[in-house]
């Protein structure tokens, strides 16, 4: 015990911040946290949860089309963007509800507001109006995630980012999608399955930088042919309203000398750390060069006292990642287990359409780093495909260092790819072996048993 009013005070109660205050808690830490927005953070009210929601609901129009392959009739389907959003509304409202809920039976105290730091040990809380709160606390973690970025290009106030994204009132006729990220590319295949017209602009060669190149190519391949239109290697100069008729009320002026007519505007080109007015400048907290906080490999600061994990580092910003930060934060803190974090071999999903998911190098990556590799591919047209006049095809890829036999990724693109990979990255993480894929017995038929039938 300290003097301190709280062992650990935690600013930010997403997916991380929840999971290290509940965890410190477990350990018999006196932990509070304090939110300005929303509990659970970005993944729960506007990241990965909505986004699949949305994307289920996308997928549903494959489902009609293909549905007369299989002997079934049905009546020209309805969709209404309204009662989805509504849904959508009421499954977070009652998820926020259940991380409150475990903050409280847990013991965490929990703040309402605005927390800036006033020193390494002394946080104010504004809840609003003449509401203040000081206290202090022996250890200070920051969690407050990241934000959407908008470039200060001319017209950027017509655009929206992915946050407003999931309230739009209507489902445009026409929207433009500009960025290669994930978000970016995920909201192109919900757009446009629910209905739109989708025009996604990417300033590079290739969008989803990072994961493997064949993927990559193979799904702007099969995107295009779901009728959305992919423009790489420019960029969107400035935004003007539109003297279109319809839906068309933007026209979009890009650096190749092209223009774009469109109801809407997406741009998701990137995020930046929330860190502004945390007062960490005060506390001499050290950011990097895009304001990240600067941590070790235990998630500490400069500052011995004050810790930070998930998109606020920008480390690797996913939710599973911050939750196993937090974790690891607080074994160190408060279990006499100092514990680094771990961000080899973490299993990653598009959930593009067709999803894309992979575990561990890229061929690139595995080329670079151990010379002579062996790549095993497999290119297929699913067996659910084959009574349909949809001609999508599934690619899987395992790829193996030669001198060792083992496995260093997998990768695939195509249905139920994040479920597969998610049992593949077991695998992965424990070093098996390309021979020990092939003793494997296979499952049939299945996609999932091209991984282990790889010649």
């Amino acid at each position: 015990m300290t003097d301190y009013d709280y062992d650990l005070f935690v600013i930010g109660a997403g997916s991380g911040g929840v999971r290290a205050s509940r965890m410190a808690a477990g350990y018999g830490a006196r932990v509070a946290v304090a939110e300005e927005r929303y509990l659970g953070g970005t993944c729960v009210n506007v990241g990965c949860v909505p986004k699949k929601l949305l994307v289920c609901a996308s997928t549903f129009a494959d489902h009609y089309r293909e549905a007369s392959g299989f002997g079934w009739s049905a009546a020209r389907p309805a969709f209404d963007w309204g009662q989805l959003i509504a849904n959508k509304n009421r499954e977070i409202e009652r998820l926020n509800g259940i991380y409150r809920g475990l903050l409280d039976s847990a013991g965490v105290e929990l703040f309402e507001g605005r927390a800036r730091l006033l020193d390494p040990h002394t946080v104010e809380i504004d809840a609003g109006g003449s509401s203040r709160s000081r206290v202090t606390a022996d250890q200070i973690l920051i969690a407050v995630g990241s934000w959407p970025d908008m470039p200060p290009i001319p017209g950027i106030e017509y655009a929206i980012n992915s946050n407003e994204a999931f309230y739009l009132e209507r489902l445009p006729e026409h929207v433009a999608v500009v960025g290669g990220g994930y978000i970016g590319v995920e909201f192109a295949g919900i757009f446009a399955g629910l209905g739109s017209r989708v025009t996604l602009i990417y300033r590079g060669p290739l969008f989803l930088r990072g994961f493997d190149e064949e993927i990559r190519t193979h799904l702007a391949e099969e995107m295009r042919s779901r009728g959305i239109d992919l423009r790489f290697d420019c960029q969107v100069e400035s935004i003007e309203a539109s003297p279109g008729s319809g839906d068309d009320l933007l026209r979009l002026h890009l650096d190749d000398g092209d223009t774009v007519d469109c109801g809407e505007v997406l741009y998701a080109t990137g995020r930046r750390p929330l860190v502004a007015d945390l007062g960490l400048e005060k506390c001499g907290v050290a950011l990097g060069e895009l304001g990240e906080i600067v941590v070790d490999e235990f998630s500490r600061s400069n500052v011995p006292n004050i810790w930070a994990i998930g998109d606020v580092t920008d480390r690797l910003n996913l939710t599973p990642v911050a939750i196993h930060e937090a974790m690891c934060l607080a074994r160190t803190l408060f279990a006499g287990e100092p514990t680094p974090v771990d961000h080899e071999a973490v299993a990653t999903a598009v959930f593009s359409q067709p999803p894309l998911a992979a575990v561990g190098l890229t061929e690139e990556e595995a080329r670079a780093r151990y010379g002579e590799i062996d790549v095993y591919r497999s290119r297929f047209r699913p067996l659910k495909l084959t009574l349909t006049d949809n001609q999508e095809r599934t690619l899987v890829k395992l790829i193996v260092e030669r001198s060792s036999g083992r496995v260093l990724g997998a990768h695939m693109l195509g249905p139920d790819s994040p479920e597969i990979i998610q049992g593949l990255a077991v695998a992965v993480k424990m070093g098996a072996t390309k021979d020990d894929f092939d003793a494997a017995m296979a499952i049939h038929p299945t996609s999932a048993e091209e991984f282990v039938t790889l010649r």
